[in-house]
């Protein structure tokens, strides 16, 4: 007959029970349970928390409009964010089961997560800078653009004062007054270096009047305002440069100055004209997105935030994975079924109760989300960027602030948002456990 277990195994004593929970459970009193009740009661005072003013605090952050701000970015944030992660996560860990080195993939994906979410913010902050000389993302899209549409040849281009050139509201620099169809025009422009123009720029020299209408485009650097355009020495033509004969508002010739500025167009009848240097020669280089302006600050926070939490999240997948039985997906294979529909009937249904328990815990982490928001985003759209987390600590503490009735307020909602989903968790846990 076998004997009953005794000791440890059979149930223990209680009091070393006791000894092993109470630093635990002074743990979570000191830091959970202290804080929790402590900001409850501090939320309802007012800022010095000598004033009971009852649920003043909670009206006020209902009514408050950078809060709904930081709600209504809070709201994208779990619309958006758990759900991309975990579908990222996923698709990584079903391909990462067919290539060799998983194992390295796997490990540089889960990388992200042993840098801080602060570090990790300054690396995003940098990637996304709008100078395109220091931002990863503009330098390859300012690349890209330029391939295929090339930057202008001289941009920032400007009619010299009195010179007999007047800018466009389109940018386009045109004559002030008209050109006959033999006549010869001098077009100095400003705006630009010297050592800028090609090498290939010759010295300028004015046309003489002839066959067809003739003109210089050169850059003038010594000119003197309202005194008649001349030609310095050592000063050149302006090469490649897009010239337009307007008659009236049509177009009716286009040409290209050549190294020494000149240009000519022949065949001209009636008149009288216009000449115009067309917009294109002088628009601004194309300088990329700002990425952390009010409108993109936050799904570029989200992004850095997908990179990452796509490793944890494609981590715990692949731990599921590893337990779903092989031969209810060879049985599926057996039967016909293709690859997708053996990913969407069999593995996901399979997999859905980890998957939901990775999205809950995204959603948690979600709401608590405040490094990045706060890294990333520069001081002046903040406030666009703002998430609740972010948003309690501006009230309690950052500039302007100081009100902790009110940041105690947004803490209790945090709290309140949070708690379901904590509970949520806790019991999936328990009754896996069971």
């Amino acid at each position: 007959m076998t004997a009953e277990p005794t000791g440890p195994l059979s149930g223990g004593s209680p009091r070393i029970a006791a000894l092993f929970l109470t630093p635990a459970l002074l743990l979570v009193v000191v830091f959970l349970v202290y804080p929790t009740a402590y900001s409850l009661v501090r939320s309802l005072f007012d800022a010095r928390g000598t004033e009971f003013v009852g649920a003043e605090n909670y009206v006020t952050a209902f009514t408050d409009d950078r809060t709904l701000v930081a709600l209504r970015n809070s709201v994208i944030w779990v619309l958006v964010a758990p759900t991309l992660v975990t579908t990222i996560g996923l698709v990584l860990a079903v391909l990462t089961e067919r290539i060799r080195w998983a194992t390295a993939f796997r490990l540089v994906m889960f990388m992200p997560l042993a840098i801080s979410l602060v570090a990790s913010g300054i690396i995003f902050r940098l990637v996304y800078e709008e100078d395109p000389d220091r931002g990863v993302v503009n330098a390859a899209m300012v690349s890209v653009h330029d391939v295929f549409s090339p930057a202008s040849p001289y941009p920032g281009v400007r009619p010299r004062e009195g010179g007999g050139l007047v800018a466009g509201p389109d940018g386009a620099l045109v004559t002030a007054d008209p050109v006959d169809a033999r006549g010869a025009v001098g077009l100095p422009v400003t705006g630009f270096d010297p050592v800028d123009l090609p090498g290939r720029a010759a010295p300028a020299v004015l046309p003489e009047p002839g066959a067809g209408l003739r003109g210089l485009v050169w850059l003038d650097v010594g000119g003197i305002p309202d005194r008649t355009a001349e030609v310095d020495a050592g000063e050149r033509g302006v090469p490649g440069i897009a010239v337009e004969v307007l008659e009236g508002d049509r177009v009716v010739a286009t040409t290209t100055t050549g190294d020494d500025g000149r240009f000519t167009v022949p065949d001209l009848v009636g008149g009288p004209y216009a000449v115009r240097l067309a917009a294109a020669n002088f628009a601004e280089p194309f300088r990329g997105l700002t990425w952390l302006g009010p409108v993109l600050v936050t799904p570029v926070v989200i992004t850095a935030w997908l990179w990452i939490m796509s490793g944890f999240a494609m981590t715990l997948i692949v731990a599921g994975l590893a337990s779903i039985p092989r031969d209810a997906l060879e049985a599926a294979r057996v039967d016909g079924a293709t690859e997708w529909q053996v990913f969407r009937r069999v593995t996901v249904p399979l997999l859905s109760p980890v998957l939901l328990v990775v999205f809950v815990t995204l959603v948690i982490n979600v709401l608590k989300v405040f490094d990045l928001v706060f890294v990333i985003a520069p001081g002046s759209v903040q406030e666009e960027a703002n998430v609740l987390a972010l948003q309690v600590w501006q009230v309690s503490f950052g500039a302007g602030g100081g009100d902790q009735g009110l940041g105690s307020a947004l803490a209790v909602l945090l709290f309140l948002l949070v708690l379901p989903a904590m509970v949520f968790n806790i019991r999936r846990f328990r009754g896996d456990r069971s």
